[in-house]
């Protein structure tokens, strides 16, 4: 009979000094340093002074070199310092794909459960308990009778509803998504790195695709005073700039990158703190950060309208509190026919994941 031991738990000291444990936080603070390796490793030893990180037999030169030895870093000729590789950018999203997902998986049961129960087309490694209109082909029966196990004992077995466990579907739908961040100057106003947490999201977004999900796309859009397209590569480095925000900019390319994908699911997730306010008139930039300026909203209004019309939902992550900015967004979002989470810097990474899986179990059409 299989079953659980338990016996007392003694903790051991926290490990200082190592690769592993160092590798981790160097990659948190790749994050905050925009990706500059020099900038990250003098944080790091200036932590290390404060709360000894390190000790005798392995120091941050010793660190060093083993980054060095091991791919992570690169001998930067013309500066004299370092640059990360390619297997550090991965490590970052994979990093972040841990971090935020991990949590999800920790959570509640059912987060991502399909509301059309039991009509996908492949079962995936999720497990939950059983509901009501639950086909009998979703039922683990090796599970749900060890689970009975374990409820009610083996001397005299018996099975309740309780005891069930139903392996989750996934639909074999592609989906194609274009993440929107914002890169306005307000993004790192009144001592609030906003920034940082939205990278981290693309970052661990990207690598969930990538590997879980390798048919669907992912187009990242960056939005200031204009709006351009960004590859997986770049993240590391993204930074805000001494911008504005024209959101219409970066739905409307938004909208032109989803028009080449050949998919029926299509959404995007727009990652923003703030109003629209600018728009581009030929050569020049119409400006105005004072209240909503009827011309930008009427305009940004349109294209969202625009969206629907090809059938694109926007789900807008809204991570700024001022009451008319969210009455802003619920304007938007009525007019889009999408959605709108009024999030945390915290709890950004779980709303975007757990709308991103339920988004694809369901086809648009």
């Amino acid at each position: 009979m299989r079953g659980f031991g338990f016996s007392k738990f003694t903790p051991n000291q926290i490990p200082k000094g190592g690769f592993e444990e160092l590798l981790k936080l160097f990659l948190e603070l790749l994050n905050y340093t925009a990706g500059d390796a020099g900038e990250a490793l003098a944080w790091l030893n200036e932590l290390d002074k404060q709360y000894n990180l390190t000790n005798d037999d392995y120091g941050m030169g010793d660190f060093i070199d083993e980054l060095k030895q091991k791919g992570y870093l690169s001998d930067d000729q013309q500066s004299g310092g370092f640059n990360i590789t390619a297997k550090t950018e991965q490590s970052i999203r994979q990093s972040a794909l841990e971090e935020i997902f991990g949590k999800l998986k920790k959570s509640g049961k059912g987060n991502h459960r399909s509301p059309q129960s039991g009509q996908g087309d492949e079962k995936n490694a999720e497990r939950r308990e059983f509901e009501f209109g639950d086909s009998l082909d979703q039922i683990d029966m090796t599970q749900s009778i060890h689970n009975a196990q374990v409820n009610h004992g083996i001397g005299d077995f018996m099975m309740t509803e309780r005891d069930l466990e139903v392996e989750e579907m996934d639909y074999k739908t592609l989906t194609s998504t274009v993440l929107m961040i914002d890169i306005s100057h307000s993004m790192i106003l009144y001592g609030e790195d906003r920034i940082t947490p939205a990278k981290k999201v693309a970052m661990a977004l990207a690598e969930l695709i990538r590997t879980k999900y390798p048919k669907d796309t992912l187009d990242i859009v960056v939005f200031g005073n204009d709006a351009w397209p960004i590859t997986l590569q770049d993240l590391p480095y993204l930074q805000v700039g001494p911008y504005h925000t024209n959101t219409y900019a970066g739905l409307e390319l938004a909208t032109d990158l989803l028009r080449r994908r050949k998919t029926h699911n299509k959404q995007i997730f727009m990652i923003t703190d703030g109003k629209p306010t600018c728009l581009k008139e030929g050569t020049k930039y119409y400006k105005n950060s004072i209240g909503l300026d009827r011309k930008v909203v009427n305009k940004t209004l349109n294209m969202a309208a625009q969206c629907k019309r090809l059938k694109i939902p926007i789900t807008t992550f809204m991570i700024a509190k001022d009451p008319y900015l969210q009455q802003f967004v619920r304007q938007f979002t009525e007019t889009n026919g999408g959605k709108a989470f009024y999030s945390s810097l915290n709890g950004l990474g779980e709303y975007i994941f757990e709308d991103y899986i339920k988004n694809r179990r369901k086809t648009v059409r």
